[in-house]
């Protein structure tokens, strides 16, 4: 099983939202990690079929998805950032109807959708009109709507978005238990949201894919670029404003330890730090990095 993109490009007049984005995806949890702007809903409503490229096309299975059209589609789950629910639907109604959409007899709807909501912890509250959920429970509930036709590819799109981080934490989980043998994308701008569940993490700027690979070897191309050093506090204030800070931390007697992303170190008496994925991100996204397309983490330091 693959999803193929292949030179997917969209352009909204002059503008370019999605740049010649060109990766093949198999069965896996994928982070399609962004700023808010780079272009990560575009794509995914293309992939989805729901907004048509300008050039290049989405081909599952070496068929494009234009062609495939309802056989595409009954094989695809997808929660949009904002998915569309009716307040006044109980939360099993909410899911007999979409599983109605979906194909499924009633019998099969209503013994998928009371397995699905159990699954996704809203066992007991499916008399409940949705209007009173919780966001996150009308996350959970998203998700229990999208995996009803039990599809072969999965696309979430910022679905933490507005969630504590206690609910974040469950709907990682969640991801994690229904992804087996499946295509998950997930995009986010949150880098813990993909930090420990995704197999690959594409990374995306200006409408291109500038970085792609498991996070561990991501992580680790980020060496020699992160930095510590210790500062009086007051310091710590000017330096927020000249460098790329990932994290300052007060420590007794007015001081403070800043760690920073730079391409050399910034502050007399910086040390190396060990990287993690939020640092490349911080690095990838700073302030007039390169935005290139298909741009290598080591030329993007130096190019």
């Amino acid at each position: 099983m693959e999803l193929t993109l292949d030179r997917l490009t969209k352009k909204f007049g002059p503008k370019i939202a999605v740049d010649r984005v060109t990766t093949t995806l198999s069965p896996g949890v994928y982070g399609l990690l962004g700023a808010n702007g780079a272009g990560k809903t575009t794509l995914m409503r293309m992939v989805c079929g729901v907004l048509r490229p300008t050039s290049g096309e989405v081909r599952f299975d070496g068929s494009p998805i234009s062609h495939l059209g309802d056989g595409y589609r009954a094989r695809l789950g997808y929660l949009p950032q904002d998915f569309g629910y009716y307040p006044e639907f109980t939360a099993l109604d909410f899911m007999e109807y979409m599983a109605a959409l979906k194909g499924l007899g009633r019998r099969d709807a209503r013994n998928r959708s009371l397995e699905l909501l159990e699954r996704v912890g809203l066992g007991g509250e499916e008399r409940r009109r949705i209007r009173t959920f919780s966001g996150g429970m009308r996350q959970r509930l998203g998700i229990a709507q999208a995996v009803l036709n039990d599809p072969e590819v999965l696309v979430f799109d910022e679905p933490t978005a507005g969630l504590d981080p206690k609910e974040r934490v469950r709907f990682r989980n969640l991801i994690s238990g229904f992804s087996q043998d499946k295509i998950v994308l997930l995009s986010t701008h949150i880098v813990s949201d993909v930090e420990h569940i995704a197999d690959e993490i594409l990374v995306m700027r200006a409408g291109s894919i500038v970085l792609s690979g498991p996070p561990s070897k991501l992580v680790a191309e980020a060496e020699g670029c992160v930095w510590e050093a210790t500062v009086p506090a007051a310091k710590a204030e000017e330096l927020e404003a000249e460098l790329t800070i990932g994290n300052v931390r007060l420590l007794d007697g007015g001081r403070a330890l800043v760690r920073y992303v730079a391409d050399t170190p910034a502050v007399p008496g910086s040390v190396p730090a060990t990287p993690t994925l939020e640092d490349l991100y911080l690095f990838v996204f700073r302030d007039g990095a390169p935005a290139g397309r298909g741009t290598h983490f080591k030329e993007a330091r130096h190019g």
